[in-house]
C-alpha cells in the first residue's frame, strides 16, 4: 500500500527526476517517485517504508537538487558507521571535492555542498548558528524513527524544531503505525509536508519454523487462497508436529523419575537411549542449524542471539565442528581484505584482540558481530558479508538498527530478549525490524524468516508476530540542562516555552489527554449512579465508609511507624558493633553466629563487614535485623583480616564454632503499638456502634462501596495526569531554569539571560552536562596530568554493564582527590534536582578509571583491558575503544569550554594520549 497523505500534483515533465531516474540504472518504485515529485515540487517529505525498498534514493535526490540549485544538502544518520557507509557511496558517485564528512572523530571536506553528519553534529550546528548552515536548502535525516530513542531521541525533534523555514527536511523511516500522526505533527512545525507510506517489503518474506532438523512453513498459504479472505492460517502438519514433540517431551519427563530404580539410570541409557528428559525438544546444535540452511540454500543468514557472550559462544561452536562455508579461493580473498582493514593495528595487541581466532573462522565464512567488538572488525566482518564470503553471522539485535547488511535468511533463536530490566518478549515491532534484514533486493527472490522451535514457542504466537503490524512512534523529548540554555540563548524564555510545546511529545500528550477526558466524563456517570444506590453523599453508608478508611489509614501509618521503630534500634545496634564482637543473624540465608570484622558507624545506613560461622564474609544492614543485634560475646581476631581468601574464612569460621557461644533460641515478641493507640480504639468503637454495622445487606453495599472507592481513586489519577499533560514540557523547562538561576547559569526574573557559566554549558553536549559544567565553574580539575584528567573525565561517561563502582578511588592522590570533589558536587546537585522535582543526574561510575588512566600513561592494551574488567574477565576490545572515543569527545569539549588556558591544554594533551593504537584504527 502506498499511501500519500498531501494532494501533490506532479509536474508534466519532472525534469531533474527525469536526470536523477536516468543516473540509476533501475526504474523506480511508485513510493519513489511520489516522494521524489512531491521534493521536487517544494514540499518537505516524510517516507515511511520498510527495511530495504530503497527510500534512500529519495535522500539521494534531495542531495541532486541542492547540487542542480547550488545550494547545500546534509545528510544525516543516527551512527558513524551508517554516515561512513553513506560519505563512501556518495563520494564514489560526485566526487572526493564535493562530499564532505563531519562526525565526533572525523572532519572531511567539512564546507562541500554535500556533508554526510551524525544528527548531533547539526544540532550542534543549530545551536551555535554555524556559518556552514549558509546556502542549506536541504536536509536528509535517514533512520527518523530513533527520536523514540529514550536516551539521543530528543535531538531529532531539535533538529526538525530549529531548522530554518525554507529548508526543505527530508524525514526517512521504518514502517511506523501511526506515520499520518507523525506527519501531522510535522505539517504544523515545519509546513508542507507530504507523507508517502509504502508497506510492501521490495523482496517477499516467507516466514519458517525449525522444528528439530524440519523446516516447516508457519503459514499455510493454499488454505487462505482456498478461503478467499485475509485471515492468516498457521500450517497444520507444523501445528501437528509440534504437538507431538511436546507430548513426547510429556512422557519423557514422567518416566525420567520412574526410570531411576534398582541399578538403572534416567534417559534410558545414555546417548542411545530413546528417553531422557527433553532429549525430543533439546534445540538443535548450531552448526547443525546453519549446515541445514545451507542444505535447504538459505545461506547467506544472519543468526539473531540477544547476548554478546551467546554470539561469540555460537561462533565457537561453529569453530569445533567440521563446517566450513567457504571455498579456498574465497578464503584467501577473506584474507586479503582482513590484510586491508586491519595492517594499522599493532602486532603486538593482535593477541589479546583474539585476531588470530577472528580470521580463522571469517575464512571459513562466520563471524560474529556485536558492539563488543572493535569498530574495524566489524566493518571487515559487514564488508565481507555484503561481498557474500562470509555466509553466517550471529548478531545482536544492534545489527537491525540501519546498517546495510542484507541476508538470504535471517534466523531467531528465541523471542525472548532482555531489555536492560527484565527478560521481556519480542514486540511485533521489533520482529518486524528484525526480520526486515531477510530478502536481498536484485538477488533473492524471496526473503526468509526461520524461527528455532523450543518447547514453550507456540507456531500461533509467532503468527501473531509476524502478521501484526504496529510500531508506533514514541517521542522521547524532554527539555535538558544544555538544550535550555540553548533555547534561552537564542529565543528568550517566552519564546522557548513556544517552542517546546510545538515538540512532538507535548502533540502527542495532547491527543493522548483527549481520550483521557472522556474516561473521566464517563466515570463520573458511573460514579453517580453508585452514589445513589449508597444513599448519596450525606447518606449513612457513606458516613461508615468514611470511618473504615479511616481505620485502615491509621493501622497502615502504625504498621510504618512500627517498621520506622525497629529499623531505628537495628540502625544504633549495628553502630554500637565493634572490632570482634560476636552477634547472631536472626534470618534469611546468612541466620546464625558471625563476628564482625569491620564496624561501620554510619548514621544513616551502617553495614558492618561480618563473616558468618558459614564462611560467609560481607556486609550487613538493618534489613538483616528485625530486632536490635545484640554482641553475644567478642573473639581475637588477627591484626589484619583478608577476608577475601578461603583460608583466612575458614580458620576464623573454625574459631567463631570452638567458642562455644550459642545462638538465642526464643525469639522477642515486638508489641505493636497499635494495642495502645486510642485513636485506633475510638474508630474501632465507632464502627461497631454505627447502624450500617448491623443491617443485613452490609455485605452488598460493601461491594458498592468498594466499587466506588476504586473508580473514584482511578478518575482522580486520570485528573492528575491530565493536568500534568498538560503544558508539561513547559513546566519542566521552568523547573530547569529555576535550578539554573540558583546556581548563577542563567540570571533570575521573568526573562533569564544566559551567564558567563551559562555559556560554558551551552557547549558541553554530555548526559551529566550540569555536573561538567559545575566542575569546570568551581576549578576541581584544575592542576591534573592529561592521563588524570582523562582518568576523572571517565567517571562521567562511564557506565557499568553491571552494578557500578561509585567509590572515588583511583592510581593516584590528585585522582582521588577530583574524584572525591565530583561525588560531592553531585551529590548537591542532585538534592537540587529533588528540591526542584527534576530527573536525577546519573551517578559517576568509577570503573574505567584506572584502565583509562594506565592507557593514557602509555601501558600496553592488555594490561588495560584486564584492569577494565569485571569479576575476572577482561573488557572487550570493542567496548574499551567506545568508552575511550566517549571520553575523547567529552574531553574534546572540555577543550572548548574550559575557563582556563591550562586546563583547555591539558585535555588537547589528554585527546593526544588516548588516540593512539587500537582507539586510533578506524576512528571515522
Amino acid at each position: 500500500m502506498t499511501e500519500t497523505t498531501v494532494d501533490v500534483q506532479p509536474s508534466t515533465s519532472p525534469s531533474e527526476l527525469q536526470k536523477f531516474s536516468a543516473e540509476l540504472g533501475f526504474p523506480l518504485d511508485r513510493f519513489q517517485v511520489d516522494a521524489c515529485t512531491a521534493l521536487e515540487n517544494g514540499h518537505g517529505v516524510l517516507v515511511c517504508a520498510p527495511t530495504g525498498a530503497g527510500k534512500t534514493v529519495i535522500g539521494e535526490f534531495a542531495v541532486h537538487l541542492a547540487l542542480a540549485a547550488g545550494r547545500k544538502c546534509f545528510y544525516t544518520t543516527p551512527i558513524k558507521a551508517l554516515s561512513n557507509q553513506k560519505f563512501a557511496e556518495l563520494t564514489a558517485r560526485y566526487g572526493r571535492d564535493t562530499v564532505g564528512l563531519l562526525t565526533g572523530d572525523s572532519s572531511v571536506n567539512p564546507d562541500a555542498p554535500i556533508v554526510i553528519m551524525t544528527t548531533e553534529v547539526l544540532r550542534n550546528m543549530l545551536y551555535a548558528s554555524s556559518d556552514a548552515l549558509r546556502g542549506l536548502s536541504h536536509v536528509v535525516m535517514d533512520e527518523v524513527h530513533y527520536l523514540a530513542d529514550r536516551f539521543r531521541g530528543a535531538v531529532w525533534e531539535e533538529v526538525i524544531l530549529h531548522l530554518s523555514d525554507d529548508v526543505r527536511l527530508v524525514s526517512l523511516s521504518a514502517t511506523v503505525s501511526n506515520a499520518e500522526e507523525f506527519g501531522a505533527w510535522m505539517s504544523t512545525v515545519r509546513g508542507d509536508t507530504s507523507v508517502v507510506v509504502d508497506e510492501n517489503r521490495p523482496v517477499p518474506l516467507s516466514q519458517h519454523i525449525m522444528v528439530g532438523r524440519r523446516l516447516f512453513d508457519l503459514f499455510d498459504t493454499r488454505a487462505q487462497s482456498r478461503d478467499g479472505d485475509q485471515k492468516v492460517v498457521v500450517d497444520r502438519e507444523l501445528v501437528r508436529h509440534v504437538k507431538q514433540r511436546q507430548s513426547l517431551d510429556s512422557m519423557d519427563r514422567w518416566h525420567a523419575p520412574h526410570s531411576r530404580g534398582r541399578g538403572g539410570r534416567a534417559g534410558g541409557g545414555g546417548r542411545g537411549g530413546g528417553h531422557g528428559s527433553g532429549a525430543n525438544n533439546r534445540p538443535l546444535a548450531r552448526p547443525d542449524v546453519i549446515a541445514k540452511l545451507d542444505e535447504e540454500g538459505l545461506l547467506p543468514a544472519i543468526t539473531f542471539i540477544f547476548s554478546r557472550a551467546g554470539c561469540d559462544g555460537a561462533l565457537s561452536q561453529c569453530m569445533r565442528s567440521r563446517l566450513v562455508l567457504t571455498t579456498p579461493e574465497q578464503a584467501e580473498e577473506i584474507r586479503y581484505i582482513v590484510e586491508k582493514h586491519t595492517s594499522e593495528l599493532p602486532r603486538e595487541d593482535l593477541e589479546v584482540l583474539g585476531f588470530w581466532e577472528w580470521r580463522d573462522a571469517l575464512e571459513r565464512g562466520f563471524a560474529a558481530h556485536h558492539a563488543g567488538m572493535l569498530p574495524v572488525f566489524r566493518h571487515t566482518v559487514e564488508e565481507l558479508f555484503v561481498k557474500g564470503l562470509v555466509r553466517a553471522v550471529f548478531a545482536t539485535e544492534t545489527l537491525a538498527l540501519g546498517i546495510n547488511m542484507p541476508a538470504r535468511t535471517v534466523v531467531l533463536e528465541k523471542l525472548v530478549k532482555f531489555n536492560g530490566e527484565t527478560h521481556a518478549e519480542l514486540t511485533p515491532g521489533e520482529y518486524t525490524q528484525l526480520t526486515g534484514r531477510a530478502g536481498r533486493r536484485g538477488i533473492d527472490v524471496e526473503g526468509h524468516a526461520v524461527v528455532l522451535w523450543q518447547p514453550g514457542t507456540e507456531p500461533t504466537e509467532v503468527a501473531g508476530l509476524a502478521s501484526t503490524r504496529t510500531f508506533p512512534l514514541r517521542s522521547s523529548f524532554a527539555p535538558a540542562y544544555n538544550m535550555s540554555i540553548n533555547l534561552i540563548e537564542q529565543f528568550g524564555a517566552a519564546d522557548s516555552r513556544l517552542l517546546l510545546e510545538r515538540s512532538f511529545a507535548q502533540f502527542q500528550a495532547d491527543r493522548s489527554v483527549v481520550g483521557m477526558v472522556r474516561g473521566i466524563e464517563k466515570n463520573v456517570q458511573t460514579l453517580d449512579t453508585l452514589g445513589a444506590r449508597l444513599g448519596g453523599p450525606e447518606g449513612e453508608y457513606f458516613e461508615y465508609a468514611r470511618l473504615r478508611e479511616r481505620l485502615k489509614e491509621r493501622e497502615k501509618t502504625l504498621a510504618r511507624q512500627n517498621r520506622s521503630d525497629r529499623r531505628d534500634k537495628a540502625v544504633d545496634s549495628l553502630r554500637a558493633l565493634r572490632r570482634g564482637d560476636v552477634i547472631s543473624v536472626p534470618s534469611g540465608r546468612r541466620s546464625g553466629l558471625a563476628v564482625v570484622l569491620e564496624p561501620d558507624d554510619d548514621q544513616a545506613d551502617p553495614r558492618p563487614l561480618v563473616l558468618t560461622e558459614d564462611k560467609w564474609a560481607g556486609r550487613l544492614s538493618a534489613a538483616d535485623f528485625p530486632s536490635p543485634a545484640t554482641s553475644l560475646g567478642t573473639m581475637r581476631l588477627p591484626r589484619f583480616v583478608d577476608h577475601r581468601t578461603a583460608k583466612t574464612r575458614r580458620d576464623i569460621a573454625a574459631a567463631l564454632v570452638t567458642r562455644g557461644i550459642s545462638q538465642p533460641s526464643d525469639r522477642i515478641r515486638r508489641k505493636s503499638t497499635a494495642a495502645d493507640d486510642k485513636e485506633l480504639a475510638t474508630l474501632r468503637r465507632a464502627i461497631r456502634s454505627h447502624p450500617v454495622h448491623n443491617r443485613p445487606d452490609r455485605d452488598e453495599l460493601g461491594r458498592i462501596g468498594e466499587r466506588y472507592n476504586r473508580l473514584a481513586r482511578e478518575t482522580e489519577t486520570m485528573r492528575q495526569k491530565v493536568s500534568a499533560t498538560t503544558n508539561s514540557l513547559a513546566r519542566t523547562f521552568d523547573r530547569i531554569l529555576a535550578l539554573l538561576a540558583d546556581r548563577g547559569y542563567v540570571t533570575e526574573g521573568k526573562d533569564p539571560k544566559v551567564t558567563d557559566d551559562g555559556a560554558r554549558l551551552s557547549r558541553i553536549y554530555s548526559e551529566s552536562d550540569l555536573l561538567v559544567a559545575e566542575c569546570l565553574r568551581t576549578g576541581l580539575w584544575q592542576g591534573l596530568s592529561p592521563a588524570e584528567l582523562a582518568a576523572v573525565v571517565s567517571a562521567v561517561v562511564y557506565e557499568s554493564r553491571s552494578e557500578g563502582d561509585i567509590t572515588p578511588h583511583g592510581p593516584t592522590g590528585p585522582i582521588r582527590h577530583a574524584l572525591t570533589e565530583t561525588v560531592r558536587v553531585w551529590h548537591e546537585l542532585r538534592s537540587d534536582e529533588v528540591r526542584h522535582k527534576l530527573p536525577p543526574t546519573r551517578e559517576p561510575d568509577m570503573g574505567f578509571v584506572k584502565a583509562i588512566y594506565k592507557w593514557a600513561s602509555d601501558h600496553s592494551l592488555v594490561d588495560a583491558l584486564v584492569t577494565a574488567g569485571d569479576n575476572g574477565r577482561a573488557l572487550s576490545g570493542g567496548d574499551f575503544v567506545r568508552w575511550c572515543r566517549q571520553v575523547i569527545d567529552l574531553l574534546d569539549q572540555v577543550r572548548l569550554a574550559a575557563p582556563e588556558p591550562e586546563l583547555s591544554r591539558t585535555a588537547a594533551r589528554a585527546i593526544a594520549a588516548l588516540r593512539r593504537g587500537v582507539v586510533a584504527v578506524d576512528a571515522a
